[in-house]
Parts: C-alpha cells; sequence; structure tokens
C-alpha cells in the first residue's frame, strides 16, 4: 500500500512539472513576437521616402546638390530636388511651404526670424575676383569700398594699368550681394555697371573682362579668374576659419519651425563627419 502511494505521488510531481515547463514555453511566446513586431515596425518608421524641396542661394548650388547626390546615395526612396532663386526668395519658399529647405548665403534679418529655424552647415569667403592679366594683388577694404562707390574708377589709381573699372557685382536680394555689401560699407549704394542674378554669370564675365572686378563665392574661384587678397590676406580655408580674412559668410539652411522628418534627416546628414567631408570637397569650408 505505501508504496502504491509513493508511485502515485511520483507521478504527480511529474505531470505537475512538465505543466509548468508547458505554461512557461507558452507565456514567452507572445513576448517573442511582440519584439519581433516592434523591431520590424522601427525598421519600417526609420525607413526615409519622399521628395525633399531646396531652394535659395546660388552660391550654395554645388554644396546643396553635392549633399543631395550622397544622400540620396544612402537613401535611394529620396529625391531631393534644388532650385535657385536668391537667398531672399529662401526665406518666402520655407514661408510659403514652396520649399522644405531655404538655402542662404548670408545671415537671417531680424524680420526674417519669426517662426524659421537655422542651421549653420559651412562658411564660406568671398573672393574679390578679377581677371587673370589684371597686375592689381592686394587691395585694402577702404579701397574695395571706393571702387564700389564709385570713387575710384581707373586701375591706375590702385597700381594697375590706364583702364576704367567694370564693376560687377549679383541682383537685389543676393546673399553674397548683402554679404560684401554689409562688411565692405556700402549697403544699398553700390555702383554697377552690370547686376548678374548668379554667381556663375559674374565669374564668366570677370573671366572675359580684363578690367572688370567682382565678387563670388571662394568655391568658384579657379583659373579662369584672379582672387584678390584683402589687408595683405589671401581667401582660404585657413584664413576664413581663423577669421583673418575679413569678407565670410555662413551659409544657412532654413526650416519652417522644426522642419519635416525628411528635412531635420537631411540636415542631420549635411551637419555629420561625413557631410562635411562633402562639403569641404566642393571648397566650402567645414563648421565642424
Amino acid at each position: 500500500m505505501k508504496k502504491l502511494l509513493a508511485a502515485l505521488l511520483a507521478a504527480a510531481m511529474i505531470t505537475t512539472a512538465f505543466a509548468g515547463c508547458a505554461s512557461k514555453e507558452n507565456s514567452s511566446t507572445p513576448s517573442e513576437n511582440s519584439s519581433s513586431a516592434g523591431s520590424s515596425s522601427s525598421q519600417s518608421d526609420a525607413a526615409l521616402s519622399g521628395i525633399l524641396k531646396l531652394s535659395g542661394s546660388t552660391s550654395m548650388e554645388k554644396v546643396a546638390k553635392a549633399w543631395g547626390e550622397a544622400f540620396t546615395a544612402k537613401n535611394p526612396d529620396v529625391t531631393v530636388d534644388v532650385q535657385l532663386g536668391g537667398s531672399g526668395a529662401a526665406v518666402t519658399n520655407v514661408n510659403d511651404g514652396v520649399s522644405d529647405i531655404g538655402n542662404l548665403s548670408r545671415a537671417l534679418k531680424d524680420e526674417e526670424k519669426n517662426g524659421l529655424t537655422e542651421n549653420t552647415v559651412a562658411l564660406d569667403g568671398i573672393a574679390v575676383a578679377v581677371n587673370p592679366n589684371n597686375g592689381v594683388e592686394d587691395l585694402t577694404i577702404d579701397q574695395l569700398k571706393d571702387i564700389f562707390l564709385g570713387n575710384i574708377t581707373n586701375w591706375s589709381e590702385l597700381g594697375g594699368k590706364d583702364a576704367s573699372i567694370v564693376v560687377v557685382g549679383r541682383e537685389a536680394g543676393s546673399g553674397t550681394r548683402d554679404g560684401f555689401e554689409e562688411i565692405v560699407g556700402v549697403k544699398d549704394a553700390a555702383k554697377y555697371q552690370s547686376e548678374l542674378n548668379e554667381t556663375g554669370q559674374v565669374k564668366n564675365l570677370v573671366a572675359t573682362n580684363e578690367n572688370a572686378i567682382g565678387y563670388v563665392s571662394l568655391d568658384y574661384v579657379d583659373d579662369s579668374i584672379k582672387a584678390l587678397k584683402v589687408g595683405g590676406v589671401a581667401p582660404s580655408e585657413a584664413t576664413v576659419k581663423d577669421g583673418s580674412y575679413t569678407l565670410q559668410r555662413p551659409f544657412l539652411m532654413v526650416t519652417k519651425g522644426e522642419g519635416s522628418a525628411l528635412a531635420q534627416a537631411f540636415l542631420t546628414f549635411a551637419l555629420s563627419d561625413e557631410g562635411q567631408e562633402v562639403a569641404k570637397s566642393i571648397g566650402c569650408i567645414p563648421v565642424n
């Protein structure tokens, strides 16, 4: 009888043990499925797609397009559309919802700041450009001021040949023009023979006219034009970073509020180590 009771007790313990394992195994399954579903959802949420619209400064065209190409290489379902129009148009387009990101080659004006978030994505030097055959190598800020105000009108007054100076600049609303005129002290008072809509047009006119002088973004300088020293300092990445070259300005990207998730992802990339290397590779000066 004792042996029978012992056998029954042992059988009951074994049954309970198996039931406990089964219960433990079943209770873990929903947790694992939930974790798996959550992981799948996170991966889906992380995928970027859509059209990102940028517009504004022509000086920022190269860097904006370079960032766009690098960003879409990492996110093939995203299209980055870069349009121009000038820094003033950038503010208008973002406020009106035409663009997700506005590109400005100058600081925001006080009246433009309401509702906009600004990100300094690179720095730029404004090069004073002349024809390579021009014998002048160095000008002071005061001399530049007198040239653009029309007080100095002949290159011979600056140690060059006897020839009339042809003053070339950008159109009203250009960030490059605003930056140059503000620093030189000729805001809204400069006298131009030609006012052009794009930095590339200024470069081309200077390259083909031996008597012309203009200003271009530093990354536009090549062998077709000559960048003058200003106050004895040549424009370069090093002299812009250390502040010794006085003609410099920020490159900004602005959004309405914080911007869309896609715009935020693009800005994060532009300011990353990889994005800053892209900017540096085309002649812009990294901020990081």
